[in-house]
Protein backbone atom coordinates (compact mmCIF):
# COMPACT_ATOMS: atom_id res chain seq x y z
CA UNK A 1 0.00 0.00 0.00
CA UNK A 2 1.13 3.28 -0.70
CA UNK A 3 -0.37 5.23 2.28
CA UNK A 4 -0.60 8.91 1.49
CA UNK A 5 3.49 8.63 -0.22
CA UNK A 6 3.97 12.67 -1.31
CA UNK A 7 0.26 13.92 -1.30
CA UNK A 8 1.45 16.61 1.54
CA UNK A 9 4.14 18.03 -0.07
CA UNK A 10 2.29 18.22 -3.39
CA UNK A 11 -0.72 19.24 -1.66
CA UNK A 12 0.98 22.35 0.13
CA UNK A 13 1.36 23.99 -3.18
CA UNK A 14 -2.36 24.24 -3.52
CA UNK A 15 -3.68 27.13 -1.43
CA UNK A 16 -6.99 27.29 0.29
CA UNK A 17 -8.20 30.66 -1.82
CA UNK A 18 -7.73 28.55 -4.88
CA UNK A 19 -9.82 25.64 -4.14
CA UNK A 20 -12.26 27.74 -3.21
CA UNK A 21 -11.80 29.41 -6.32
CA UNK A 22 -11.92 25.98 -8.37
CA UNK A 23 -14.89 25.08 -6.08
CA UNK A 24 -16.54 27.40 -7.76
CA UNK A 25 -16.43 26.28 -11.14
CA UNK A 26 -18.81 23.47 -12.43
CA UNK A 27 -17.21 20.42 -13.34
CA UNK A 28 -17.83 20.77 -17.32
CA UNK A 29 -16.03 24.18 -17.55
CA UNK A 30 -12.66 22.61 -15.56
CA UNK A 31 -12.68 20.35 -18.02
CA UNK A 32 -13.64 22.49 -21.10
CA UNK A 33 -10.64 24.54 -19.67
CA UNK A 34 -8.11 21.52 -19.43
CA UNK A 35 -8.79 21.52 -22.85
CA UNK A 36 -7.83 24.79 -23.78
CA UNK A 37 -4.88 24.22 -22.00
CA UNK A 38 -3.84 21.52 -24.18
CA UNK A 39 -4.21 19.34 -20.88
CA UNK A 40 -3.77 15.63 -22.44
CA UNK A 41 -7.36 13.77 -20.52
CA UNK A 42 -7.99 11.60 -23.15
CA UNK A 43 -10.21 8.98 -20.82
CA UNK A 44 -7.88 8.40 -17.91
CA UNK A 45 -8.38 11.81 -16.16
CA UNK A 46 -12.41 12.04 -15.76
CA UNK A 47 -15.71 10.11 -15.36
CA UNK A 48 -16.48 8.38 -18.62
CA UNK A 49 -19.49 6.07 -17.22
CA UNK A 50 -23.31 6.35 -16.34
CA UNK A 51 -23.54 7.16 -12.26
CA UNK A 52 -26.18 8.44 -10.05
CA UNK A 53 -25.39 11.42 -7.98
CA UNK A 54 -27.31 11.65 -4.78
CA UNK A 55 -27.94 15.39 -4.24
CA UNK A 56 -27.74 16.82 -7.74
CA UNK A 57 -28.09 20.23 -6.34
CA UNK A 58 -24.83 20.03 -4.71
CA UNK A 59 -22.54 22.47 -5.38
CA UNK A 60 -18.85 21.40 -6.72
CA UNK A 61 -16.27 19.84 -4.44
CA UNK A 62 -12.64 19.84 -4.73
CA UNK A 63 -10.42 17.82 -2.59
CA UNK A 64 -7.54 15.73 -2.70
CA UNK A 65 -7.87 12.07 -3.77
CA UNK A 66 -7.81 9.39 -0.77
CA UNK A 67 -8.30 5.65 -2.89
CA UNK A 68 -9.33 2.73 -1.82
CA UNK A 69 -10.91 -0.83 -3.19
CA UNK A 70 -13.90 -2.77 -1.95
CA UNK A 71 -15.07 -6.43 -2.46
CA UNK A 72 -18.80 -7.64 -2.04
CA UNK A 73 -19.70 -11.03 -3.51
CA UNK A 74 -17.41 -12.92 -1.32
CA UNK A 75 -16.42 -12.70 2.15
CA UNK A 76 -13.47 -10.82 3.28
CA UNK A 77 -10.21 -13.66 3.94
CA UNK A 78 -9.10 -11.79 6.72
CA UNK A 79 -9.61 -12.92 10.50
CA UNK A 80 -11.69 -10.48 12.76
CA UNK A 81 -8.40 -9.26 14.45
CA UNK A 82 -7.04 -8.50 10.93
CA UNK A 83 -10.32 -6.77 10.11
CA UNK A 84 -9.72 -4.23 12.79
CA UNK A 85 -6.52 -3.73 12.20
CA UNK A 86 -6.96 -2.80 9.18
CA UNK A 87 -9.86 -0.39 9.88
CA UNK A 88 -7.55 0.97 12.22
CA UNK A 89 -5.05 1.30 9.71
CA UNK A 90 -7.53 2.75 7.43
CA UNK A 91 -8.42 5.44 9.17
CA UNK A 92 -4.92 6.22 10.21
CA UNK A 93 -4.60 6.97 6.46
CA UNK A 94 -7.96 8.68 6.25
CA UNK A 95 -6.60 10.97 8.70
CA UNK A 96 -3.22 11.82 7.49
CA UNK A 97 -2.26 13.75 4.61
CA UNK A 98 -3.96 16.86 2.66
CA UNK A 99 -7.45 18.30 3.64
CA UNK A 100 -10.29 18.59 2.64
CA UNK A 101 -10.17 14.97 0.80
CA UNK A 102 -12.33 13.28 -1.43
CA UNK A 103 -12.60 9.30 -0.82
CA UNK A 104 -12.29 7.69 -4.27
CA UNK A 105 -13.05 3.58 -4.04
CA UNK A 106 -12.97 1.20 -6.84
CA UNK A 107 -15.46 -2.13 -6.17
CA UNK A 108 -13.36 -5.02 -8.22
CA UNK A 109 -16.26 -7.28 -7.99
CA UNK A 110 -16.36 -6.48 -12.10
CA UNK A 111 -19.63 -6.79 -13.77
CA UNK A 112 -21.62 -7.49 -10.25
CA UNK A 113 -19.65 -4.02 -8.72
CA UNK A 114 -22.41 -2.68 -6.65
CA UNK A 115 -23.49 -6.11 -5.05
CA UNK A 116 -23.20 -4.53 -2.03
CA UNK A 117 -22.99 -1.18 -0.72
CA UNK A 118 -20.29 -0.03 0.99
CA UNK A 119 -21.57 3.26 1.61
CA UNK A 120 -24.25 4.26 3.60
CA UNK A 121 -25.14 6.29 6.79
CA UNK A 122 -22.58 5.38 8.79
CA UNK A 123 -19.95 5.47 6.56
CA UNK A 124 -20.78 8.73 5.03
CA UNK A 125 -20.76 10.60 8.52
CA UNK A 126 -17.23 8.32 9.53
CA UNK A 127 -15.54 9.99 6.51
CA UNK A 128 -17.42 13.40 6.56
CA UNK A 129 -16.07 13.53 10.28
CA UNK A 130 -12.14 12.62 9.25
CA UNK A 131 -12.24 15.79 6.55
CA UNK A 132 -13.46 13.99 3.59
CA UNK A 133 -15.58 16.29 1.29
CA UNK A 134 -17.39 13.06 -0.73
CA UNK A 135 -17.05 10.10 -2.91
CA UNK A 136 -16.87 8.99 -6.08
CA UNK A 137 -17.31 5.11 -6.66
CA UNK A 138 -18.12 2.75 -9.05
CA UNK A 139 -19.79 0.58 -6.57
CA UNK A 140 -23.33 1.14 -4.76
CA UNK A 141 -24.60 3.65 -2.14
CA UNK A 142 -27.92 3.03 0.00
CA UNK A 143 -29.06 4.73 3.38
CA UNK A 144 -30.08 7.78 0.95
CA UNK A 145 -32.84 9.25 3.09
CA UNK A 146 -29.76 8.81 6.26
CA UNK A 147 -26.61 10.06 4.37
CA UNK A 148 -24.10 12.40 6.18
CA UNK A 149 -25.64 16.22 5.44
CA UNK A 150 -23.47 17.92 2.77
CA UNK A 151 -21.47 14.74 1.95
CA UNK A 152 -21.20 14.88 -2.15
CA UNK A 153 -21.52 11.26 -3.42
CA UNK A 154 -21.11 9.77 -6.98
CA UNK A 155 -21.97 6.06 -7.45
CA UNK A 156 -22.57 3.56 -10.16
CA UNK A 157 -25.92 2.22 -8.32
CA UNK A 158 -27.96 2.22 -5.55
CA UNK A 159 -28.61 -0.62 -3.38
CA UNK A 160 -30.49 -2.12 -0.24
CA UNK A 161 -27.56 -4.71 1.01
CA UNK A 162 -24.61 -4.57 2.37
CA UNK A 163 -24.10 -8.44 1.39
CA UNK A 164 -20.21 -9.17 1.96
CA UNK A 165 -18.92 -5.87 1.43
CA UNK A 166 -15.10 -5.42 2.78
CA UNK A 167 -12.18 -2.81 2.05
CA UNK A 168 -9.53 -4.88 -0.02
CA UNK A 169 -6.87 -2.27 -0.38
CA UNK A 170 -6.36 1.78 0.25
CA UNK A 171 -3.55 4.20 -0.95
CA UNK A 172 -3.28 2.46 -4.47
CA UNK A 173 -4.26 3.57 -7.70
CA UNK A 174 -7.72 2.68 -8.93
CA UNK A 175 -10.18 2.93 -11.88
CA UNK A 176 -13.55 4.17 -10.74
CA UNK A 177 -16.29 4.79 -13.24
CA UNK A 178 -13.82 5.22 -16.52
CA UNK A 179 -11.75 7.65 -14.40
CA UNK A 180 -7.38 6.83 -13.39
CA UNK A 181 -7.15 8.17 -9.65
CA UNK A 182 -3.58 8.16 -7.37
CA UNK A 183 -3.80 9.26 -3.66
CA UNK A 184 -3.06 12.63 -3.60
CA UNK A 185 -4.70 13.46 -7.00
CA UNK A 186 -6.60 17.17 -6.53
CA UNK A 187 -10.26 15.76 -7.61
CA UNK A 188 -12.88 18.21 -9.23
CA UNK A 189 -16.54 16.81 -8.84
CA UNK A 190 -20.34 18.08 -9.05
CA UNK A 191 -23.39 16.64 -10.31
CA UNK A 192 -21.56 15.96 -14.10
CA UNK A 193 -18.96 13.80 -13.00
CA UNK A 194 -15.91 14.20 -11.57
CA UNK A 195 -12.15 14.95 -13.33
CA UNK A 196 -8.61 15.10 -12.10
CA UNK A 197 -6.63 18.32 -12.20
CA UNK A 198 -2.72 18.31 -12.91
CA UNK A 199 -1.78 20.44 -9.78
CA UNK A 200 0.50 22.48 -11.86
CA UNK A 201 -2.12 23.28 -14.03
CA UNK A 202 -4.64 24.08 -11.60
CA UNK A 203 -3.50 27.96 -10.53
CA UNK A 204 -4.54 28.57 -14.31
CA UNK A 205 -8.03 27.51 -14.48
CA UNK A 206 -10.23 30.32 -12.83
CA UNK A 207 -8.62 32.78 -14.83
CA UNK A 208 -8.86 30.79 -18.47
CA UNK A 209 -12.06 29.56 -16.99
CA UNK A 210 -13.43 33.28 -16.56
CA UNK A 211 -12.32 34.76 -19.98
CA UNK A 212 -13.79 31.99 -21.48
CA UNK A 213 -16.85 32.84 -19.89
CA UNK A 214 -16.41 35.79 -21.45
CA UNK A 215 -16.03 35.17 -24.81
CA UNK A 216 -19.24 32.86 -24.65
CA UNK A 217 -21.41 35.50 -23.00
CA UNK A 218 -20.91 37.46 -26.24
CA UNK A 219 -22.45 34.83 -28.09
CA UNK A 220 -25.44 34.28 -25.93
CA UNK A 221 -26.10 37.78 -25.46
CA UNK A 222 -25.92 38.25 -29.59
CA UNK A 223 -28.24 34.66 -29.48
CA UNK A 224 -30.63 36.17 -26.92
CA UNK A 225 -31.29 39.36 -29.25
CA UNK A 226 -34.90 39.95 -29.47
CA UNK A 227 -33.28 41.46 -32.85
CA UNK A 228 -30.93 38.32 -33.58
CA UNK A 229 -29.89 37.68 -37.03
CA UNK A 230 -27.75 35.55 -38.60
CA UNK A 231 -25.04 38.04 -39.20
CA UNK A 232 -25.59 39.31 -35.53
CA UNK A 233 -24.22 35.85 -34.33
CA UNK A 234 -21.19 36.20 -37.28
CA UNK A 235 -20.43 39.00 -35.64
CA UNK A 236 -20.70 37.87 -31.93
CA UNK A 237 -17.99 34.71 -32.82
CA UNK A 238 -15.93 36.87 -34.79
CA UNK A 239 -15.91 39.67 -31.34
CA UNK A 240 -15.88 36.83 -28.94
CA UNK A 241 -12.16 35.45 -30.54
CA UNK A 242 -10.67 39.09 -28.89
CA UNK A 243 -12.27 39.18 -25.49
CA UNK A 244 -9.02 38.77 -22.89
Amino acid sequence: MERGKGASMTAARIAAKLLRRLAAIDTPTVCNTMDLLKVEQASRGFVTQPFVCLDPGAGPVVGFARTATCRAVEPSSRSPAEDRRFAEAYVDYLASGPRPSIIVVQDLDGERAGFGALWGEVNSNVHKALGCLGLVTNGSVRDVDMWAEGFHAIAGSIGPSHAHVHHVDFGSDVQVLGMWVRNGDLVHADRHGAVVIPKEVAPLIPETAARQARREAVIIEACKDPDFTVEKLKKAFRAAEHVR
